[in-house]
């Protein structure tokens, strides 16, 4: 079918051409033959019961730097009107810009299909959604206490100090056993953010790796193993971690087993979600979530492709 797609996502010029999986949706559009618009959430204007944003049309988008796309001319885009699909897939902060873009987008529901569902990501950020999940989770606080955060040290040794709307790993603290510096962090953190942040049991499995897990409407579309880099415990990508083949183990396949429906129901089109130790689940990524390119890579897969099917499957 012939698709109408506005793609609302950051400025095309800063983008991983290598690595996007926005980019890697865009290229797949274009090669359907889709009709692609970007804008910027900055943009949207609500008015007498219309959403509108000024869009460019985007003509071409290639990997090849500094040549990676190419816009038509700007116009003004009712989001209600003038296409079928909406993906929100602007980078976090998950803050209140990216919530009032949320509520926004919700008032198209009728008409427009937005991917992820905004109301479905507004309700379930990565780091407070899984904690709908316990049974999968390692040990797990979400405070502002220090009082708090050491007893919960004292009961299970080392741990993870992390932003409750972070993301590619920025500012994730390990603090060992000894508990040094762990008052001058959590001062830290209470001074840097308004809302409390989660501490968890530090892992040591996460050696063997942090693996991503994509799922689309729901099931799975592939995994990657992402690894530290040398002298980190993280292995985002974005922080220097490598990534590696990898298949399913039989608990991952019950987490995700378990979680399929529910984000279908959600209208969770294409969430991400982060297990340590092949047993531990501890992110469920709606906002933005990325790793595609490296899963293709990997398995020879179509991702991308999957995304666009399960979203002509939604709107038709």
């Amino acid at each position: 079918m012939t698709l109408r797609a506005a793609v609302q996502m950051d400025p095309m010029d800063g983008i991983n051409i290598g690595g996007d999986s926005s980019f890697s949706l865009m290229l797949k559009a274009l090669e359907r033959g889709y009709e692609l618009y970007h804008y910027d959430v900055r943009g949207l204007t609500w008015e007498a019961g219309r959403l509108t944003t000024k869009a460019h049309r985007v003509i071409e988008v290639q990997r090849e730097a500094g040549a990676h796309y190419k816009f038509g001319d700007e116009i003004l885009l009712d989001l209600g009107r003038d296409v079928d699909v909406v993906l929100m897939r602007q980078d976090p902060p998950f803050d209140l810009g990216y919530l009032t873009g949320t509520w926004l987008l919700e008032r198209i529901a009728n008409e427009t299909l937005v991917v992820n569902d905004p109301v479905s990501v507004r309700n379930a950020p990565e780091k407070v959604f899984v904690l709908d999940f316990p049974e999968f989770m390692p040990p797990t606080m979400v405070t502002r206490s220090l009082d708090a955060v050491k007893d919960f040290q004292a009961r299970f040794g080392a741990v993870v100090i992390k932003p409750l709307h972070g993301n590619g790993g920025k500012a994730v603290f390990r603090i060992d056993a000894d508990g040094g510096n762990l008052g001058a962090l959590v001062e830290l953190f209470g001074q840097v953010w308004p809302e409390p942040f989660m501490v968890q049991q530090f892992l040591p499995s996460v050696s063997q790796g942090d693996k991503r897990i994509v799922l689309v409407d729901g099931e799975v579309a592939g995994a990657i193993n992402r690894k530290p880099g040398e002298g980190e415990f993280r292995s985002n990508l974005a922080v220097g971690g490598f990534a590696e083949a990898t298949e399913l183990t039989p608990r991952e396949k019950e987490i995700c087993d378990v979680l399929g429906p529910r984000l279908r129901e959600r209208g969770l089109v294409f969430v991400g979600i982060d297990v340590i130790g092949g047993e531990w689940l501890t992110e469920i990524n709606v906002t933005s979530p990325t790793g595609i390119v490296a899963i293709d890579r990997f398995n020879n897969s179509d991702t991308a492709g999957m995304i666009w099917d399960a979203i002509v499957r939604r709107i038709g």
